[in-house]
């Protein structure tokens, strides 16, 4: 029996804890040579599509048999293009604007009326802010360190509920 059971064991950890095989796009074809793009190319009504279409076949991105862009997102180096670098942009964008809208926030409470400021928006005081955004992810981590990015846990109301 316990031969049994160190077998059906055996037989799980292997299934379960096997490396699944990536899936790759071996289906899909570079756009420069697939028929269908050309025949979706040559029937883009305006000229910013066939630029758009132009850039594609240019750019070596993937299409499948309908002739549409695939985009590969496997995290490897060829196709970061595609995803990983606007992903990373998008990220550090988005951090940006709330890191700059939390330095508006905090350097707003110090006037004299701090609701005036978040109603009518303080421009020289926003542009201050903007321009020492751009460097959000060393001043976040320069905060997370000393300890002024998060609250003790003391400081935080809970609620009698």
């Amino acid at each position: 029996m316990r031969r049994l059971f160190a077998l059906i064991l055996a037989i799980t950890l292997w299934f379960g804890f096997a490396a699944t095989p990536p899936a790759y796009a071996s289906h899909l074809t570079p756009c420069s040579q697939s028929a269908a793009f050309a025949q979706r190319a040559k029937a883009s009504k305006n000229s910013t599509a066939a630029q758009r279409f132009d850039l594609y076949a240019k750019s070596g991105v993937m299409c499948g048999e309908d002739g549409l862009p695939h985009l590969i997102v496997d995290g490897t180096l060829p196709h970061a293009g595609e995803f990983l670098i606007p992903s990373v942009l998008f990220l550090y964008i988005a951090g940006w604007i709330g890191w700059v809208g939390r330095a508006y926030l905090q350097a707003n409470k110090k006037n004299a009326s701090p609701e005036m400021g978040e109603v009518v928006i303080n421009v020289p005081l926003a542009i201050t802010c903007m321009l020492t955004g751009f460097a959000w992810p060393l001043a976040a981590l320069g905060e997370f360190t000393t300890g002024k990015l998060t609250a003790n846990d003391n400081e935080i109301p809970i609620s009698p509920r």
